[in-house]
């Protein structure tokens, strides 16, 4: 069964072709640029790797573009668009309604819209990959995978603000998280590794990138977790501040006259570790001038780190302890660095890092990087949220046939 998985976004088509259940990729691709004078698709495939510099008007024209370049030439991974079983959605905002991954139906679309106002930036493209899918492929079973969907085990004392109910009971303002697909990846992929039951572990998994949250899972689900009603609360990440006083944003409106929009671009775009060194957001980048002994740079990233280590001391005391903490995202999986400096101080805790088996970790490999001894284990693994999408989607598209 062949499965293809769709993220997209307001001007983007990220897309792989799985086949199930072994899991294989047969052809992967970015359309990029959609809606400006000159759009850009790669692909990769058996048939080999192609770019193509045309105008892709709208998601519509991209997904056919798409589907041609995965059905012609020689080693074309489909014959024809009949082959595709399902897609699967990236969705980001589930809010309270969806739990789990779930068969599209205007039903689905329509709760989706709901949530529109909780995730302005991401619902509408996710909703008009799906729109575009079902018309392209209207007799496909389409799957919709939410970030938000893991964390909605979380208790109410994890999920709740300190703010008047009626917010929450009448606003729906509550604590959602973000990152789901991948906290829920991850997890399960160490405790295979540690060959161990989840239901009978407590995990700690940092998904590290230019967005970063971390999540305290026990028994397999997510209990609570670092982002927020927005992908904003939370750790520093690349351009977004994390957690911050709100009695600061009331202070620069109030002193320098800073406009909701003004203040929007402060948190989300100007601020995290871009903000901090006053130079990049590019971790690697970072990291070099930090060796070279740029003072700012490594402020950036002792913060960085710091706030990482605190949140892993207050999940391992709401789990009351710890079997694995996990790292994973591009800057978790390929940075020994941070994840030295993220662990240093976490012996007393019984969570002990060597420093030369991270130093020398594989990239790209689910590797143990714990010192001997350690109480906890000190993982890394790989996320790989397109293949959960795919999972998911395979099993939902074959139990709705039988």
């Amino acid at each position: 069964m062949k499965i293809l998985v769709l993220n997209c976004g307001s001007s983007s088509i990220k897309y792989q072709l799985f086949r199930m259940p072994e899991a294989d990729v047969l052809a992967r691709g970015l359309v990029q640029r959609i809606g400006e004078p000159m759009g850009q698709i790669d692909q990769q495939s058996p048939a080999g790797n192609f770019r193509l510099s045309e105008p892709v008007p709208d998601h519509g024209v991209g997904l056919k573009r798409v589907i041609e370049m995965m059905t012609e030439g020689d080693g074309a991974p489909l014959r024809s668009v009949d082959e595709i079983a399902a897609v699967g959605h990236r969705v980001v905002h589930g809010g309270e309604r969806f739990t789990q991954t779930v068969l599209i139906d205007d039903e689905v679309i329509a709760a989706v819209e709901e949530n529109v106002e909780l995730a302005p930036l991401h619902n509408p493209p996710n909703l008009q990959g799906i729109r575009v899918a079902r018309s392209v492929m209207p007799h496909t079973p389409q799957v919709g995978v939410f970030d938000t969907a893991f964390h909605q085990t979380m208790p109410p004392r994890a999920y709740l603000y300190a703010l008047p109910m009626s917010l929450y009971r009448e606003g729906r303002i509550r604590r959602y998280g973000f990152h789901g697909t991948s906290h829920r990846y991850v997890s399960a992929r160490a405790a295979e590794y540690m060959g161990r039951s989840i239901e009978h572990l407590k995990l700690i998994t940092c998904h590290l990138g230019n967005g970063a949250s971390i999540a305290a899972i026990e028994n397999g689900q997510s209990i609570d977790t670092t982002m927020g009603l927005t992908p904003l609360e939370g750790l520093v990440m690349g351009t977004r501040s994390g957690d911050v006083d709100p009695g600061i944003l009331l202070y620069l409106a109030r002193s320098r006259g800073l406009s909701i929009d003004a203040l929007d671009k402060l948190l989300n775009k100007q601020s995290g570790l871009l903000g901090l060194s006053g130079k990049s957001n590019d971790m690697r980048e970072l990291e070099k001038l930090a060796a070279d002994g740029d003072q700012d740079a490594g402020l950036a990233l002792d913060v960085f780190c710091y706030r990482i280590r605190k949140y892993i001391g207050a999940y391992m005391a709401a789990l009351g302890g710890l079997d694995a903490l996990i790292f994973t995202g591009g800057i978790g999986e390929n940075s020994p660095y941070i994840r030295e400096h993220v662990c240093k101080g976490l012996d007393g805790l019984g969570v002990c890092l060597d420093v030369g088996l991270n130093a020398t970790a594989p990239r790209g490999s689910e590797c143990d990087v714990s010192a001997y001894g350690s109480r906890s284990r000190v993982l890394v693994v790989p996320t790989d949220e397109e293949k959960l999408i795919a999972m998911d989607t395979y099993a939902l598209a074959t139990a709705s046939t039988k």
